[in-house]
């Protein structure tokens, strides 16, 4: 037995509380009252893009129904502003200034930065409890055959796009199922093709939960969308075509042109929702839906206005927020989070507590049979969810982010200070009153020398310096 497998074990066996250590109950092969985990994240949908959250242009039923039969998070945060790191931090529970992969950074031919084998994810302590595991989507962990391969991270079946970069096409060659490459006949990396791969995951998705009636099982879907390129099939297209004045895309500004591309980013949103519906519909038609939580959020904000051809400022992607996708402003890094579970969550409930990805690793390990802390910087948000118990709160919230220039921020109550541009060596705080000033217009910092001053002692005790990902200016800081 490998060190990191023996580890997760003992891990998940241990009988011990305490802050930083992991508790759980017995193993059992098929407790009837284990609950199944589904877990969507959307990728760069910004929170103001689902009906619930506000949105008047793009039709999103099977999520708003979702929402008005669960809980709603208002003050949810992804990991990181972009796409690897804010899926390292929902995998381990880490924050980024604790987090081994905190950009993305590009490995040749086709991959991320593998994290490393010692990692310890969501997916292997809910497979040492007994679960079975899948994951159909994007990875961006990791390239195929290395430590951080999604099926050598506690993943019974992956399917998807193991490489983020080529996850910017919706008809791609290939996908891949654990380590063997799948090619996909008739597509060509052009605007359309015979094989929408958004589709091909939902499929893969709904086998999985037919598949493991028997058994609790972990189901994790990073969907694609609705991150660019913008391509959707004719079908879904042809919803939203006519709809408002839509100026076709040349291509001019990255990704592949669109001659319809408002329709296009609406119809990619509203096909994702019905997927999350027939998920729901095939739960019902197992007996399952009572008997899982289901769990959907976004791994950062909305791309930044224009890129691809999108149009985050028309469809208010991030409401009144600023910033979009890569700044840790609200824009970036606020995001939904709506839970279902019948019968254990209430409908038609709203929570206003600060939480972020961390969170979800040791929420979702109580909700499979754990008890206590897995070493991590997340709490359990079992207690919001099921309206029982006291719920732990964060003092704090921490971003720390390499990428875009070098930021960090902290969440401490409604006060929000952020570091930018600490790649230039700017070490410079701003501060905002988000219960007065959400939309972060108004830097009060000099105001306030004593809170800048504290954020800036949990910004330096909470940075470990990384050697992947430096940040000098901050790197030799002391609490």
């Amino acid at each position: 037995m490998k060190f990191r497998t023996l580890v997760v074990f003992l891990l998940s066996m241990a009988f011990l509380s305490g802050p930083g250590l992991f508790r759980t109950g017995r193993m059992e092969s098929r407790p009837a009252t284990r609950p199944n985990i589904i877990l969507i994240v959307a990728d760069d949908l910004g929170s103001a893009e689902l009906g619930s959250y506000g949105q008047k242009k793009i039709r999103t039923p099977h999520l708003d129904r979702l929402a008005a039969e669960g809980i709603r998070f208002t003050n949810f945060y992804a990991g990181s502003p972009v796409c690897a790191p804010s899926r390292y931090v929902l995998m381990t529970g880490r924050h980024g200034g604790h987090a081994y992969i905190r950009d993305n950074k590009e490995v040749s031919p086709e991959g991320q930065w593998p994290i490393p084998d010692s990692t310890v994810t969501i997916a292997e302590l809910l497979k040492a409890q007994g679960y079975a595991t899948g994951a159909f989507g994007k990875w961006g962990l990791g390239f195929v055959g290395s430590e951080g391969d999604p099926h050598r991270q506690g993943f019974d079946l992956f399917y998807g796009y193991n490489c983020q970069r080529e996850a910017h096409n919706f008809y791609p060659t290939h996908l891949w199922r654990n380590e063997q490459k799948i090619m996909l006949e008739g597509n060509t990396r052009g605007l359309t093709g015979r094989q929408y791969s958004h589709d091909l995951i939902e499929a893969e998705a709904l086998r999985f939960i037919r598949d493991h009636q028997d058994r609790p099982f972990f189901l994790y879907v990073p969907f694609t969308i609705p991150h660019l390129a913008l391509q959707v099939p004719d079908d879904s297209l042809a919803e939203y075509v006519g709809t408002w004045d839509d100026p076709a895309y040349d291509g001019q500004n990255g990704y592949l042109p669109h001659p319809h591309p408002r329709a296009a980013y609406a119809a990619m949103v509203t096909r994702m929702d019905r997927s999350v519906g027939r998920m729901l519909q095939t739960l019902r038609e197992t007996g399952l839906d009572r008997q899982t939580i289901v769990l959907f959020t976004s791994d950062n904000g909305p791309t930044y206005d224009r890129l691809g051809g999108s149009d985050s400022d028309f469809f208010q992607s991030a409401g009144i927020l600023r910033g979009h996708k890569g700044s840790v402003y609200e824009g970036g890094i606020r995001v939904p989070l709506i839970a279902h579970w019948p019968g254990r969550i209430g409908a038609g409930r709203t929570a206003d507590l600060p939480a972020a990805f961390y969170d979800l690793l040791p929420t979702l390990v109580e909700i499979g049979g754990g008890r206590s802390d897995h070493p991590s910087d997340g709490v359990s948000l079992v207690p919001t969810l099921t309206g029982r118990g006291r719920q732990r709160r964060h003092e704090f919230l921490f971003w720390d982010f390499n990428g875009y220039g070098g930021q960090q921020a902290v969440r401490l109550g409604n006060w929000k200070g952020i570091r930018r541009q600490i790649g230039k060596g700017n070490r410079q705080l701003e501060l905002y009153d988000l219960a007065r000033d959400p939309a972060e217009q108004h830097d009060v910092a000099a105001a306030h020398p004593a809170l800048v001053r504290k954020i800036e002692k949990i910004m330096a005790a909470n940075h470990e310096p990384s050697a992947l990902f430096p940040l000098p200016a901050v790197d030799g800081l002391t609490p």
